[in-house]
């Protein structure tokens, strides 16, 4: 089936399968920050988002390294310390995102110094009407094939505040780029399913309920993993991050259910503190015969950008065969719409 070129286009009618290839496109975007930002005195940052536009942000928090405090709200609310000294940072790729304009509200009652990223929408309006710095998002089928957008228009913003120097980031994110559009040849559909090792993991994973593991460094990886399976593939998936797993969740693969119908997979990196990583193989002898053998994945790449990227890209493509191989189109979400029409009435 996932050899088959004919079946593929015809189920990834977005071509989905193209939008990951040429995800280092993104990366080579030049954002320019609209609206006259004139940040002063930042002393923290807060960016509200959720789902994609959340995971933009959390890449920032492995890098590069913010020189300001940085908090990622997925909620209504705010935390209590936001300020005039706060760069509060509302992204939104469609604009509407209920969560995130009820946080942007609260901010704005603060006093705090505001800056937007969307994509249109409500966003768009309030920006419009109030001046507000602000980085639009190129279309793409859903925001979470814009994930790469999303950061670089994050970083002209954290640049603009101070929180990082966009000059020296430039060259690092640039090979970054040419890493990643070099490493995706051996997942492509034309690669076949016995070369392929996207597709031959996505085989593995049909049928079972996933979870992710990934360290402090690998987890907005991790995240985009779960995020992927559960949107792609409509194939339920859970993320959790080591070393905070071996302080409870650890236990619980020990005993019930004993026929456990899941698939374990564990992002690695040389990068994680050495602790951290010894946590990953611990934690597999201890737990062999509990739970289903983890499908290890070691990250590739020369440094910890690299590496993010390069598992990023290998999970796109594992989702999206996996969508493929359960009958489905990858790129709609139709409950999700159903849901925010449902919220409305």
């Amino acid at each position: 089936m996932l050899d088959d070129l004919k079946y593929i286009h015809e189920r990834d009618s977005f071509d989905a399968l193209g939008i990951a290839e040429k995800q280092a496109d993104q990366l080579r975007k030049n954002f320019e920050v609209s609206g006259g930002a004139d940040f002063r005195d930042i002393t923290n940052i807060v960016y509200a988002g959720m789902g994609g536009s959340a995971l933009a942000a959390q890449l920032a928090k492995t890098w590069p390294a913010l020189s300001l405090p940085y908090e990622i709200v997925r909620d209504y609310d705010i935390p209590a310390y936001v300020g005039p000294g706060t760069l509060f940072i509302a992204a939104s790729y469609s604009g509407n995102t209920e969560e995130t304009l009820s946080a942007l509200a609260q901010a704005e009652e603060k006093g705090a110094q505001i800056a937007i990223i969307h994509g249109g929408g409500k966003l768009q309006q309030i920006t419009e009407q109030k001046g507000y710095p602000y980085v639009v998002l190129p279309k793409t089928a859903q925001p979470r094939y814009a994930v790469l957008y999303n950061f670089k228009a994050l970083l002209a913003l954290l640049n603009l505040a101070g929180a990082v120097n966009a000059d020296q980031l430039e060259a690092e994110i640039m090979d970054a780029a040419d890493f990643l559009e070099g490493i995706v040849a051996p997942w492509l559909p034309t690669a076949p399913t016995s070369n392929n090792p996207a597709k031959q993991l996505a085989q593995e994973l049909m049928g079972k309920s996933i979870v992710v593991y990934g360290g402090p460094k690998m987890y907005p990886a991790a995240y985009k993993w779960k995020i992927s399976f559960n949107e792609n593939a409509k194939q339920v998936a859970w993320v959790s991050q080591i070393p905070e797993f071996n302080h409870n969740e650890f236990i619980g693969w020990s005993e019930q259910p004993v026929d456990k119908p899941y698939a374990v997979i564990d992002l690695r990196s040389e990068f994680e503190h050495p602790r951290t990583q010894k946590r990953f193989e611990v934690s597999a002898r201890l737990l062999s015969g509990k739970r289903p053998e983890s499908h290890v994945v070691q990250a590739e790449g020369t440094t910890v950008f690299q590496q993010l990227l390069w598992t990023i890209a290998y999970g796109d493509f594992v989702s999206l065969y996996l969508a493929l191989l359960n009958g489905l189109n990858p790129a709609p979400v139709e409950l999700v719409e159903k849901f925010k029409k449902a919220m409305d009435e």
